[in-house]
């Protein structure tokens, strides 16, 4: 039987499944999604019961079926959710969902214990977000269900919950700790003040580092299970191993994020105005950051786009780069799209998008890939910040957009600007972390269809 490695994928709608062969090549997978469910206030929210039995039918099936021979298994998902157990290993709440609003009340009552908001998030290097910085959501739970906190034994983070249902070993792990959690004090290294004095430190079971895994006996076969990591940080991974010279990612997709693992800059209260924050790499130290809502924003925006000019929802797929709308385009200061998920501050203010202003759906789309590479280009200045960087990848869903590409290689001419792809994403970093194969020099090239990016040349056709 073939060795292989198991990787539970998890993200917001897509659930993956991943055997992988020593080289790291795909051997077998399986996708799923479920309809999320209702929290108790009403608000959409992970259906974690069908997760749970999906999670493990499946890994019992594979290994039952015995054509390959499982030697290790991890775990990727998002972040900013914590599972809530009993003493017992119990699931005592929702999966509560990190885009829930949270009270105002309870963010003022927040600050009037614990000090400026300001100092906190800069020392936490976590942009106030709320339900996003995923310590607030057990400051909520503390005050506004204090019963159901006390009971809690340990709160884990998501991908130490999906560890912890194979291993009912409960641990910390840096990579979910550090990811604008605003727990971490990244100056001292430790928890923040506030955690501590809130009794929050408590909840948690000892921090272990990324590359932590058990060696268990899991269905009479012997499984070395790994700990989890969060799937920004997993992501960042191969990249890591595979490139030695400085660079920076930008992981597109719902959120688009730039990662500069290279920075040795601390975070000013400057920076995270400018939504400027910290992740942990797998060994517990920064990796300087930015993100924005960018494929949130999109998918809003198309489908207004579609609707307005009678379009089928897909066909925003079918536009190109057009070197003569953007020349008519690129020298307008004005701003036109008023957007609703991102949060970052722009030169001007839109109060509300007017779509009669655009002859055509393709012009309007121009405009609005303008717009929002804007952002990208200033999110990303800010992430390289003072690092000599020379090299930039890109990967995630919107590799597959000419526009933004184009106009990302344009605003970075000085920089070697590549596009990657890996069907695998944030399951390859998972699988890398708990094992001891060493890539190749070539181990990028070879395996993330690497494309070169030329800026267009701005002459009208």
């Amino acid at each position: 039987m073939k060795k292989v490695t198991a990787v539970f994928d998890i993200g917001k709608t897509n659930k993956k499944f991943f055997l992988l062969d020593s080289d790291y090549k795909e051997v077998y997978k399986e996708y799923t999604q479920f309809t999320e469910i209702e929290d108790e206030d009403g608000f959409p929210t992970e259906n974690l019961p069908e997760l749970q039995k999906w999670l493990k039918d499946l890994f019992n099936r594979i290994l039952s079926a015995e054509k390959y021979d499982i030697e290790s298994i991890n775990f990727s998902t998002y972040g900013a959710s914590f599972v809530h157990l009993d003493k017992k290993g119990n699931v005592l709440t929702h999966l509560y969902n990190y885009l829930k609003p949270l009270p105002e009340e309870i963010t003022a009552a927040f600050y009037h214990d614990h000090g400026d908001p300001l100092t906190i998030a800069t020392a936490t290097a976590s942009p106030m977000a709320e339900m996003l910085n995923s310590g607030m959501q057990l400051y909520w739970l503390k005050h506004t269900r204090p019963g159901v906190f006390s009971t809690i034994r340990y709160s884990l983070h998501f991908p130490q919950y999906l560890s912890f249902l194979f291993t009912g070993i409960p641990v910390s792990e840096f990579t979910s700790t550090g990811c604008h959690t605003a727990l971490w004090d990244y100056n001292k290294n430790t928890y923040h003040n506030w955690v501590i004095n809130q009794g929050i430190d408590t909840k948690f079971p000892f921090i272990v580092p990324t590359q932590t895994s058990f060696n268990m006996i899991y269905n009479n076969k012997r499984i070395r299970i790994g700990v989890g990591i969060h799937d920004s940080s997993s992501a960042l991974i191969p990249y890591l191993l595979g490139e030695k010279k400085p660079f920076i990612l930008i992981s597109t997709g719902t959120w688009s994020i730039t990662l500069n693992a290279f920075s040795t800059e601390s975070l000013s209260k400057k920076d995270i105005k400018s939504n400027c924050l910290n992740y942990l790499k797998v060994d517990g130290k920064p990796v300087r950051a930015t993100r924005f809502f960018m494929g949130q924003e999109y998918t809003l925006q198309v489908k207004k786009l579609s609707k307005y000019f009678n379009k089928d929802k897909d066909y925003h797929k079918t536009i190109g780069f057009d070197i003569n709308l953007y020349l008519k385009l690129k020298d307008q200061k004005k701003r036109y799209f008023r957007f609703e998920e991102i949060r970052i501050d722009r030169d001007d203010k839109v109060s509300e998008t007017d779509l009669s202003i655009f002859s055509s759906f393709d012009i309007a789309y121009h405009q609005l890939m303008i717009e929002l590479v804007a952002i990208q280009v200033k999110t990303t200045r800010l992430a390289i910040g003072t690092s000599k960087i020379k090299k930039i990848y890109i990967d995630g869903g919107f590799t597959d957009n000419e526009i933004f590409i184009k106009l990302v290689a344009l605003h970075f001419k000085k920089y070697k600007v590549r596009t990657t792809k890996s069907p695998l994403g944030s399951a390859l970093g998972a699988a890398m972390v708990i094992s001891d194969h060493k890539l190749n020099s070539r181990f990028l090239k070879d395996n993330y269809q690497m494309k070169k990016l030329q800026p267009p040349v701005l002459q009208p056709i």
